[in-house]
């Protein structure tokens, strides 16, 4: 019986290589060179043209190309590399924030604010001092399984993790956020991240919080989530090693 493998280069190239095929090919390159590391989102359709020189209908090609070749896969936040060898260093880890799910329409922006007082006292902000917050919502299709999630970060996680740095300038609680990777970033930043979690009937739903500290017990986020459920109390803890 014929045995099938999942490839990891492009399709066979025909006598006359099309130019979606070359450009599939140096993307592929430039993917296991590290240039995009595997998780993080690829640039959009007319970068990537503008990058190559190329039409976008051909850059739209090259990517299905890969996609069949199970090398890029893509969901509702974009497409991003597949790659069969990544390190560990570049393992994707939890999702941000906690509860968020990939199948059910969400929403995420960000703002630069007061927190609650409850998430001032979990990172030592001095009174009314604002920082970067986080909101989450998401609902299945059908409007059921409703889930909102509130996360405040420390000012050390905004100082010290660049990507989040970036957006203190236009955190106006308008434009949509894509935080999903922020623990991968805080990992890549050095940090090595402790959480722990407290699980809450409040029936008809469920609450989590979510407490993060760094190797030297710096605060780095405190996220609040809210679904529709009922679950027994439950507490746990992990650690995330530093990437590097």
């Amino acid at each position: 019986m014929a045995r099938s493998t999942r490839p990891d280069h492009p399709r066979p190239r025909p006598q006359e290589d099309p130019l979606y095929w070359r450009i599939a090919t140096q993307l592929l390159g430039e993917l296991r060179d590290g240039v995009i590391p595997p998780g993080e989102r690829l640039p959009g359709e007319r970068q990537l043209a503008a990058h190559f020189g190329v039409s976008r209908e051909t850059v739209r090609q090259a990517l299905q190309m890969l996609r069949r070749g199970g090398l890029v896969a893509t969901d509702r936040r974009g497409s991003h590399a597949v790659l069969s060898g990544a390190t560990a260093d570049h393992a994707p880890s939890l999702v941000f924030p906690v509860g968020a799910q990939d199948a059910d329409p969400a929403r995420a922006t960000v703002s630069w604010e007061v927190p609650s007082p409850e998430h001032a006292r979990a990172l030592g902000l001095a009174p009314r001092r604002p920082t970067l917050v986080h909101r989450y919502a998401s609902a299945a299709a059908d409007g059921s399984g409703t889930r909102s999630a509130v996360t405040s970060f420390s000012p050390v996680a905004v100082t010290e993790v660049p990507e989040l740095a970036r957006y203190r300038d236009r955190a106006d609680g308008r434009a949509a956020a894509e935080l999903w990777r922020a623990y991968d970033w805080m990992r890549t930043a050095g940090l090595t991240l402790h959480h722990r979690d407290a699980i809450t009937p409040l029936p008809p739903s469920v609450r989590v919080t979510r407490h993060v500290h760094d190797q030297w017990d710096r605060p780095l986020e405190i996220t609040e989530l809210v679904v529709e459920t009922q679950r027994d109390a439950l507490v746990y803890e992990f650690t995330l090693p530093a990437a590097g």
